[in-house]
């Protein structure tokens, strides 16, 4: 029979757990006491996941690999050039007010090194506005041997060590995502390899300061209903929480970072944002422990205004977490087209992002109305086995 037993050294900030395990009757083997040492950065961890989870704010997700953030800047006719993903990005990152909505912005390893055309990192900018940097740390889906034409996520090797060099960059918090297809089943080889892929990331990230965004994407690729999806995504979520645990990973200093539940893509009916709020937080009742501070949602190739609407459904009554938002295309898409590349448009491009930014701020609040929103932020921008 096994027994465990917890306390927290106050004097050093580590959590130690000492695990003891009895033999059977009869077994000569004798206990056996297992310390385990959590990160020494666990004030921390809870500290900085705790200022992403505040009131009215979300995440800006503008880490994109250049492959992808190549075809953003190929759809306004530029090419996909240093020089030209700095400048995209500086925009973003220098607009003024955006920490009134945005808590923490998601960077890819480039920007995270990178300056403002004037010398100003890029961290800097994001600290002066009360914003925390974090970084993608995964290296990309690759496919899964053995499985349903699924894929898993690579960059566990060499992870400890490069997490310390962001967290010496400044970064504070990490992001890792890897998918699920309905359609390819899922199988339970690919659930499992997700689950328990994105658990090692998450403790690795943790030993290293860095507070990890957990992302298994449930892809909206399909012409499954919303009853399977909540599923599939039970399913999911049940085997990622099992392994955290396993991997004495800290829920309090964790973000999750899950998809809406939603019909398949392709589902002949669309829910309202009503159908897909309920579904959502019976998902997120029934296998999310409160001790998580932050529910900051995908939007996963929805429209700006589809994202904010169910978002804003989603926080009509009080919610046990933060329950607020992650997006990358619906807080990009008006903003790179405003901007079309040219200086001149760089400041009516910052105010279209501080408009829906704002948006999704009400949204997290439960006060966002549709009203007066353009023709193109109602554009769906779902791609088929999208590739982040």
């Amino acid at each position: 029979m096994a027994m465990a037993s917890a306390k927290i050294n106050t004097l050093s900030s580590q959590w130690i757990a000492h695990s003891t395990f009895s033999p059977r009757r009869g077994s000569s083997h004798r206990r056996v006491s297992l310390p385990i040492r959590a990160s020494s950065y666990q004030h921390e961890l809870v500290q900085t996941a705790k200022s992403i989870a505040t009131p009215g704010r979300g995440i800006l997700a503008i880490d994109e690999s250049n492959a992808t953030c190549g075809k953003r800047l190929a759809s306004i006719g530029l090419d996909n050039t240093e020089v030209n993903r700095q400048a995209y990005r500086q925009l973003l990152l220098t607009t003024p007010g955006l920490g009134e909505y945005i808590s923490g912005a998601i960077l890819f390893e480039e920007t995270l090194y990178q300056s403002t055309t004037d010398g100003k990192k890029f961290v800097d900018c994001l600290r002066d506005q009360n914003i925390v940097p974090g970084i993608k740390v995964d290296k990309g889906l690759v496919p899964l041997p053995g499985s349903n034409n699924e894929s898993w996520c690579q960059g566990l090797d060499g992870l400890a060590s490069r997490s310390a060099e962001y967290y010496k960059q400044g970064a504070r918090f990490a992001k890792w995502r890897t998918v699920v297809s309905i359609p390819c089943g899922p199988s339970a080889l690919a659930v499992k390899e997700a689950a328990w892929g994105l658990a090692r990331y998450a403790a690795i990230s943790q030993d290293n300061g860095l507070v990890p965004i957990v992302e298994p994407e449930i892809l909206l690729d399909g012409d499954h209903s919303i009853e399977r999806t909540l599923e599939v995504a039970e399913k999911v979520w049940s085997e990622v929480f099992f392994y955290l645990a396993e991997n004495n990973v800290m829920f309090e200093g964790i973000l999750l970072k899950p998809s809406m539940v939603t019909p398949g893509a392709e589902h002949k009916e669309k829910a309202s944002p009503e159908t897909i709020a309920k579904y959502t937080l019976t998902l997120l009742r029934r296998r999310v422990p409160p001790a998580v501070p932050g529910i900051m949602f995908l939007s996963g190739g929805q429209s700006e205004v589809e994202a904010t609407l169910n978002l804003n459904a989603m926080n009509q009554s009080p919610n046990p977490w933060h329950v607020s938002f992650s997006y990358a295309r619906a807080l990009q898409n008006t903003v790179l087209k405003t901007w079309k590349g040219h200086p001149e448009n760089v400041e009516a491009a910052q105010k279209s992002l501080l408009v829906r930014a704002k948006a999704n701020s009400l949204a997290q609040l439960g006060r966002y109305s549709a009203e007066g929103e353009s023709e193109e932020a109602k554009k769906g921008m779902f791609v088929r086995g999208y590739v982040y």
